[in-house]
């Protein structure tokens, strides 16, 4: 299936649209799906239990509070092991790292960066690194799909999402895997607001945005919320509005959205001082420096 022609097929309802990020923005399943599916998978894969503890440090620092947080899963991979390879632990321990050169070789040509492009790439080239990554990544699914159930989504998302369809087209703009997606909001009875659900086989968010939205709206009329700075540096790179949801503060976030924000969007006064207040505050949560390099 051409996915990215759905996003060029796109046809605007409203005047305004509205991208939204899924995970750890409208649903809270970023750290339960981080802590109980990503990282055990990549101790058991990949071999890591001698050095758990300061991978799961890694892990959570990358993918859950800091600037990385978002990423696509590979392209959080790497910065894991990236990091990983700086830390002192490490070499104390004597211990090798696996060996992701395919992986970053990878990443670097491919815009698609799911279980499918990667499926492909393992069969055309018999590579067995890239093979433990595809089953690691194939894993995570397969257990998120059994196990992870009834997640609601944050009230005052909820809330403002059902307000917000009357007004705005609303993509899901996201680099979650399209069959989760799926289940998440139609389990939560939201997929009803949605025009459509963009995941990790659309492309990237900011190639989301550009094809469904850019030449469609006026950009003033083009906004995207999430909760990491992917879905800020998205909305840049099309010279849209950006309305963030603060780790940790999301439904808080969500609630001045409703109040205050949305108003500012349609009445044409959310660019300018109102938005660079909204990202400074958004910026002080997301460190580039971890923890331990503070020392």
């Amino acid at each position: 299936m051409d996915y990215q022609n759905e996003l060029r097929s796109f046809v605007p309802e409203h005047q305004y649209f509205i991208g939204i990020d899924s995970d750890g923005c409208v649903f809270d399943t970023m750290e339960v799906k981080q802590k109980e599916f990503f990282i055990p998978n990549a101790m058991k894969h990949f071999s890591l239990f001698p050095i758990a503890k300061t991978v799961r440090e890694t892990w959570e620092f990358v993918n859950l509070y800091s600037a990385f947080r978002g990423n696509n899963r590979f392209i959080a991979m790497l910065k894991v092991f990236e990091l990983l390879a700086e830390r002192s632990e490490i070499a104390e321990a004597g211990f090798v790292l696996p060996d992701f050169n395919s992986l970053r070789e990878w990443t670097e040509t491919e815009t698609k960066l799911g279980n499918a492009t990667l499926r492909k790439q393992v069969e055309a080239t018999g590579d067995k690194r890239l093979e433990v990554v595809l089953r690691w990544s194939e894993n995570i699914n397969r257990e998120i799909s059994e196990w992870m159930h009834n997640i609601p989504p944050f009230p005052h998302a909820k809330k403002a999402i059902e307000h917000v369809a009357d007004i705005a087209d609303i993509l899901v703009v996201s680099q979650t895997p399209l069959e989760a997606l799926e289940h998440e909001w139609y389990a939560n009875d939201l997929k009803k607001y949605i025009r459509l659900i963009a995941g990790q086989e659309h492309g990237t968010k900011s190639e989301h945005i550009a094809l469904a939205a850019r030449s469609k709206y006026p950009v003033e009329r083009i906004l995207m919320i999430g909760d990491a700075r992917g879905d800020m540096e998205a909305a840049l790179r099309n010279g849209v509005l950006f309305y963030p949801i603060i780790p940790g503060q999301e439904d808080h976030s969500w609630q001045i959205f409703y109040d205050e924000g949305l108003e500012k969007f349609i009445n044409g006064t959310f660019k300018g001082s109102y938005e660079d207040h909204l990202v400074s505050e958004f910026m002080k949560s997301l460190p580039d420096t971890p923890p331990w390099k503070k020392f």
